[in-house]
């Protein structure tokens, strides 16, 4: 019988709630980019240090979250449906302990970690103050990642969106009064941006809290009844997760040591460099979605023993990826000041970028079907397999970062070429282990 997640239309009910959640959450990173860019570079620059090095450390989190969604979406599938209360709760309990060593970790020992590797002292001490504000919100989104795991999980994404929003409203609106003090509140910079970020991720967490108690249809999964911790059931979430936790770990640490490499260019490269990744990530949004959606139909397709399923659910998103970029590609090369003026209203820095946005534009196109392959790997479940594809990729990446940035002293839009490289890479390993490998026997 054929699923009607196999369908485009089926692929889109899922898809399109992920990209209005991510479009929602991005209204946060270009907020946080063009306010900090209009009050100076060095805070501008020090955001990206700072935001990269916190959001490494959250994808530790993140990756446990991705592979409890993986078992979610295997349980949904098996029409399991007592697991996957069990599977949410005991995330919980683990996502709480590993935010308390996170914060411990970031709170007290950043500063060692960071000072080594960055010659500015204005960006050091701006990283250090936005983290130390920021990483109060670690238990927040690790809150978030649960939720996110269950809803992407069994299918259901819609609230997503909802909570997503309210984030970037709340987001929005404290970041434009505590940054710039702006009615009577206090002028905090950088700090500002830190400190909106946690409450709007709070916001967040709350909206989950009150639909999820809401929705009266979702008892069948027995969220919050079966409190008890299992060790059994995070044992073999961790199984799946931990390589997840390290890939998205390296990915994340592998941008994090991009940017040092350029911040030893100078501040203005970095300043750059942050613009673009901001813009980056914005116009990202349609293929991260379609990526998420894939691992949940992958995984779901094999929890109902269809691994025939697939390929032709795997060819059907990589469609839908790349019809949803090309607009996105045609409307940045049309207007790329457009896009600049938002994060800054300095004219030599917004040409002084215009170079790099050409180049991240072009490696939209690679990355709407490469990243589909990639977490094709991911959503059956051989998380071992996609964490070694992500760190082959990672050190080919930064090496020819390093030798293109520093030994042969290029200029920073030819740094951004190393992109091209990177997408290449992830997406023919992909595709060879999904031509190849021997997916379909993972049980998990």
């Amino acid at each position: 019988m054929k699923s009607e997640t196999t369908t485009y239309n089926g692929i889109w009910q899922i898809s399109y709630p992920i990209i209005l959640s991510l479009v929602a959450q991005n209204v946060v990173n270009v907020t946080d980019t063009a306010f900090l860019g209009r009050v100076g570079e060095i805070e501008l620059g020090a955001s990206a240090i700072g935001g990269l090095f916190y959001i490494a450390i959250y994808m530790l989190g993140f990756g446990f979250g991705t592979g409890a969604q993986i078992l979610i979406a295997r349980r949904n599938g098996e029409k399991n449906f007592a697991d996957i209360g069990r599977i949410f709760n005991n995330s919980l309990y683990f996502l709480f302990a590993l935010a308390l060593v996170l914060f411990l970790f970031i709170f007290y020992l950043s500063p060692f970690v960071l000072k080594p590797f960055i010659n500015s002292e204005g960006v050091y001490k701006a990283s250090i103050t936005f983290l130390h504000y920021r990483i109060f919100g670690i238990f927040l989104a690790f809150t978030n990642v649960a939720f996110r795991a269950f809803y992407v999980g069994i299918g259901k994404t819609r609230p997503l969106s909802y909570s997503s929003a309210v984030m970037a409203v709340v987001n929005v609106i404290l970041g434009y009064l505590l940054i710039f003090g702006n009615f009577g509140f206090p002028k905090m910079g950088i700090a500002g941006a830190g400190l909106a970020s946690v409450i709007a991720e709070g916001c967040s967490t709350v909206y989950f809290m009150i639909v999820t108690f809401r929705r009266q249809k979702l008892g069948i999964y027995g969220l919050f009844s079966n409190i008890g911790f299992d060790a059994g059931i995070v044992v073999k979430t961790l199984k799946i997760s931990v390589f997840m936790m390290m890939q998205y770990f390296f990915s994340l640490g592998g941008w994090f040591v991009f940017f040092i490499i350029i911040e030893k260019m100078g501040e203005r490269s970095l300043a750059v460099s942050n613009i673009i990744r901001s813009a980056y990530i914005l116009l990202m949004v349609p293929v991260w979605a379609f990526s998420s959606a894939t691992n949940t139909l992958v995984s779901n397709a094999l929890g109902r023993g269809q691994h025939h399923d697939v390929l032709p659910i795997t060819r059907k998103v990589i469609t839908l990826s790349v019809a949803s970029i090309l607009p996105v590609i045609a409307f940045t090369l049309l207007f790329p000041r457009f896009i600049l003026a938002i994060y800054t209203s300095d004219l030599n820095l917004m040409e002084a970028t215009l170079p790099s946005l050409y180049i991240i534009t072009g490696a939209l196109f690679l990355f709407s079907f490469m990243n589909i392959m990639f977490n094709a790997v991911v959503g059956t479940a051989n998380t071992n397999i996609s964490m070694f594809i992500e760190l082959f990729t990672l050190i080919v990446y930064l090496i020819a970062t390093w030798l293109i940035g520093i030994v042969f002293r290029q200029p920073i839009a030819i740094v951004w070429t190393c992109e091209y490289i990177y997408f290449g890479a992830l997406g023919s390993l992909s595709f060879f282990y999904l031509k190849y490998g021997k997916w379909h026997l993972r049980v998990v």
